[in-house]
């Protein structure tokens, strides 16, 4: 069971505050915060891909690079990269630089993105959405195989027996396929044979064990081997010394950041009811003390079967002290109570 971080890197206003830092303080921040998540012993830091004022990430493999050469031995993976709206090839060639800084640590998470300011940003029509991740997700499979490729598609110029360079460290490149929980994305993931990552965000994670047990049937179906792939979750949450301490400072810039979303995206409030709601054993909230969030993540991997666990830290504004002393916690504390408890549970069922 593989334990991290993933983070968006944003730069919304402080909820207590108001005050808004700036990309260049908050990229900095996240920097220390993966050399620390290495130090602690977390085994994944995932960074995501976004074009807005309010997220500093919009290269992903350049602020993870700034920490490779810092760390030794936690992977490096972009959540997501949106690849809908971006060049494979260059996208390859950034992720297999990565991949040489950090003697190869680096993946790639490729995902359509829930955000869509990329798509104008770089000149893509959204009427072509599924298409262009469909047909750049082939490319990067294909520049992935072959350092020579060949390639011929409907949304970017063809490539006739060019090389792609750097080539990376590791063989084969993981490539994750991020999704929301939609089944046509679970089961192109599995037909693919690449892992995937289901953003598990709101209702009950029990309710995605149908998913993935869809992805594994898919898998095997085009003549995979399902026991060597991966599900990751990347699921809201906070650790803090004690559960009441975790809610007081986690919950307004959660309030904050969600309601801010749910305005553009028609959702209801996020009141502090909701919050509690999400933060119960059965929702998808994982905040509290070391104990309480290490159960939670134990029974997703019992009733979900997801092999790696993101905690998405913070969500909107935090102080870096306290999302620093939360990736230690996670380090010193849930990681080593998961892995503990998952492997005994494992060895039982053989």
């Amino acid at each position: 069971m593989e334990i991290g971080i993933s983070t968006f890197v944003e730069t919304s206003p402080d909820a207590q505050t108001g005050e808004v830092m700036s990309h260049a303080q908050r990229i900095r921040e996240v920097v220390e915060e993966i050399v620390l998540a290495d130090q602690v012993g977390l085994d994944v830091y995932g960074v995501g891909e976004h074009h807005r004022e309010d997220y500093a990430a919009s290269s992903p493999a350049v602020i993870l690079a700034a920490a490779a050469s810092q760390t030794e031995r936690i992977r490096l993976s972009s959540a997501v990269t949106v690849l809908s709206s971006a060049d494979p090839v260059r996208v390859f060639q950034d992720f297999a630089t990565l991949d040489g800084i950090s003697n190869g640590r680096a993946e790639i998470m490729a995902g359509r993105g829930s955000f869509i300011e990329s798509f104008p940003l770089f000149g893509y029509d959204l009427d072509d959405y599924n298409e262009l991740f469909d047909e750049k997700l082939d490319l990067l499979l294909k520049i992935r195989a072959s350092e020579k490729v060949s390639w011929q598609g409907q949304h970017r110029a063809a490539i006739h027996n060019l090389g792609v360079y750097p080539r990376p460290v590791q063989e084969l490149l993981p490539v994750w396929i991020g999704s929301g929980g939609n089944t046509e994305s679970v089961i192109r993931a599995g037909m693919l044979g690449l892992p995937l990552v289901l953003a598990i965000i709101g209702g009950q994670p029990a309710q995605f064990a149908p998913l993935v047990e869809l992805y594994y049937k898919a898998a095997a179906h085009a003549g995979h081997d399902a026991s060597t792939l991966s599900v990751a979750c990347h699921s809201h949450g906070f650790i803090a010394d004690t559960t009441e301490l975790a809610v007081e400072q986690f919950f307004p810039s959660t309030q904050q950041s969600m309601n801010k979303l749910g305005k553009e995206r028609g959702w209801g409030p996020y009141t502090r009811n909701s919050f509690d709601a999400a933060r119960s054993e059965q929702g998808a909230l994982y905040v509290g003390d070391p104990a309480t969030v290490a159960r939670k993540i134990i029974n997703l991997r019992k009733q979900v079967g997801i092999t790696r666990f993101f905690l998405h830290a913070p969500v909107g504004t935090m102080p870096h002290d306290q999302v620093m002393h939360g990736i230690e916690l996670l380090g010193k504390e849930v990681a080593p109570l998961v892995r503990a408890e998952v492997a005994e549970w494992e060895a039982s069922n053989k």
